[in-house]
């Protein structure tokens, strides 16, 4: 007889990590392969990558590498069907890949947001429907955005950083809608300030650190670890009826004013 607790089991399936050499995206590569995933692992930087994939490997996890940009489409169509062909059928994908960059709005060069939205919003919708394109004749797969609490929030210096992940979060619920009744399921994860390479002067700024800890209700930073379990929820078994949701982890910024 099988437990509830087996539905949270991602064992044998093949999950995309997209930006997963460091930070976030190293995380929830981490926590989908301690759930019996087998993950690839992806980035533009191919040692970084294969420096990642062999600390994972080290740690026991079956993981894989695959370098390209998720901004060059015909990139992404080309590393999907050489996973495909090579791994197997893709089962999960987590589109992680993004990027922060502050600035007066007033000052906001063309290029910067264009470099912006295409790394943070494009990408998404590229890998997204590539992948959702293999899932749709299978009938099954999993999709998660990496939204942010910038998707509900919003900051000064970073009003471009709050659009792309606004409109993430739309983006997630439009993938629901229309691949929903294909057997797919997307959802998003809105991760609050935690700890990571992109948030060192942050987390290194005693002012802004400290305001940001009595703006928390968990009265602290998160840590990328803490990512690791929603993403294995909503990429498995037991959130199988849960589509169209952005999962706040936040320590409960979005719920306090």
């Amino acid at each position: 007889m099988h437990s509830f607790l087996d539905t949270f089991r991602l064992d044998g399936r093949l999950a995309l990590v997209t930006g997963s050499s460091a930070g976030i995206g190293l995380a929830i590569a981490r926590g989908l392969a301690q759930a019996g995933a087998r993950v690839v692992l992806n980035g533009r930087n191919r040692s970084t990558l294969c420096d990642a994939a062999a600390m994972l490997t080290v740690e026991g996890l079956e993981v894989h590498t695959q370098a390209f940009d998720v901004t060059d489409s015909a990139a992404i169509q080309a590393a999907v069907t050489d996973i495909e062909e090579r791994l197997g059928p893709l089962e999960i994908l987590v589109n992680n890949a993004g990027m922060q960059r502050r600035g007066p709005l007033e000052d906001y060069s063309e290029q910067h947001w264009r470099e912006l939205i295409s790394t943070n919003l494009d990408s998404a919708f590229f890998v997204g429907q590539a992948v959702a394109r293999v899932m749709i004749p299978r009938k099954r797969g999993r999709i998660i955005n990496i939204c942010s609490v910038q998707s509900e929030l919003g900051r000064p210096g970073i009003a471009p950083y709050a659009a792309s992940k606004g409109a993430l979060k739309m983006l997630t619920k439009g993938m629901a809608i229309d691949w929903g009744p294909h057997g797919l399921t997307i959802n998003g994860i809105g991760p609050g300030y935690f700890k990571t390479e992109l948030n060192a002067k942050l987390v290194a700024n005693p002012e802004f650190s400290d305001w940001l800890v009595q703006r928390t209700p968990s009265r602290r930073w998160g840590e990328v670890a803490e990512l690791a379990g929603a993403a294995v929820f909503l990429a498995s078994d037991a959130a199988r009826f849960v589509n169209g949701h952005i999962l706040y982890v936040d320590g409960g910024i979005t719920a306090s004013l």
